[in-house]
């Protein structure tokens, strides 16, 4: 089995609704994105994927989220932008972009700081 990761960034705002601390209170942060994709076969060329394809659909994404205030966006409306979901977000986006018979992302996990982070995986 290969693997594969790339690391991108976004910057937005969020509050954490009904979370009785101080992340209730509108803030932002620089998230930092890995994004892992696996498969078993390399292609004639040696590789099992161009990074610039997982790049360039990983900021396709981004693009949707950075500088906005997440709690607007429909897919957070019923949920908290944590960076829990924000993981569970791009996993999925980035699935119906990437998955195909050789290639499936395996991991996203998201950055809110240096020193905390949330992965979303199947």
């Amino acid at each position: 089995m290969y693997e594969l990761k790339i690391i991108s960034h976004f910057a937005a705002a969020h509050r954490l609704r009904d979370f009785h601390g101080a992340c209730e209170n509108l803030h932002g942060h620089n998230w930092k994105i890995e994004v892992y994709v696996q498969g078993e076969k390399l292609g004639k060329d040696g590789t099992l994927c161009d990074f610039k394809l997982i790049k360039e659909k990983t900021e396709k994404i981004l693009k949707e989220l950075d500088h906005t205030y997440l709690n607007e966006l429909s897919f957070f409306k019923g949920q908290n932008p944590s960076s829990e979901n924000i993981a569970r977000f791009i996993f999925y986006a980035l699935a119906k972009e990437l998955n195909n018979k050789n290639l499936k992302v395996k991991k996203v996990t998201a950055w809110e700081s240096e020193t905390a982070c949330a992965s979303y995986y199947e």
